[in-house]
């Protein structure tokens, strides 16, 4: 009897916990717009995606576009052009990225999907973040574009638009 009882009441309270710990978001769902400029020379724009905490560093960096198959690495020393990303996060790491690097992109929407369960967001802690998306562009012009979002529930989409480099940048959590 008394076997029982303990085993009753320690399944109570592990269900008591569980129910009491807040559930954490699924995905990350973000479309950035690359605009369509007309200029006498175009290049596809190199593209960093991160988060970013509270107090101004980088939480995780998701994404980063650029020229991969270039000769002798070439396309990682124009890195650098997206500053602020380059500053808080990408001097540390190793190119390609698994899991992040890819290929520049056309112009149009652009929809990807980071998965909380796994990648740089599993150790993502609830709060309030910025999602960040920078844009340096050869023989054009450099952009960031700030989207705030709070990570831990779902929650209603988030939008900003750049000027130039960037158009419409929105975030849902999901």
């Amino acid at each position: 009897m008394k076997r029982t009882l303990s085993l009753l009441a320690f399944s109570a309270l592990g269900a008591g916990a569980a129910v009491a710990t807040p559930a954490l978001a699924a995905d990350l769902n973000v479309t950035v717009e690359v605009p369509r400029l007309t200029v006498a020379e175009y290049h596809k724009p190199y593209v960093a995606i991160w988060v970013e905490a509270p107090d101004a560093s980088a939480a995780a960096t998701l994404a980063v576009w650029y020229d991969a198959d270039s000769k002798e690495d070439k396309g990682v020393k124009w890195l650098k052009d997206m500053r602020q990303w380059w500053r808080k996060a990408g001097r540390t790491m190793s190119f390609p990225a698994d899991g992040l690097s890819g290929a520049t992109r056309a112009p149009g929407p652009q929809k990807l999907v980071f998965s909380g369960a796994k990648g740089p967001l599993k150790d993502l802690k609830p709060g309030q973040y910025n999602l960040v998306v920078e844009a340096a562009r050869e023989v054009g012009g450099h952009e960031a574009v700030r989207v705030p979002f709070a990570w831990g529930k779902p929650g209603k989409p988030a939008s900003a638009k750049g000027t130039a480099e960037l158009g419409a940048v929105t975030v849902a959590v999901k």
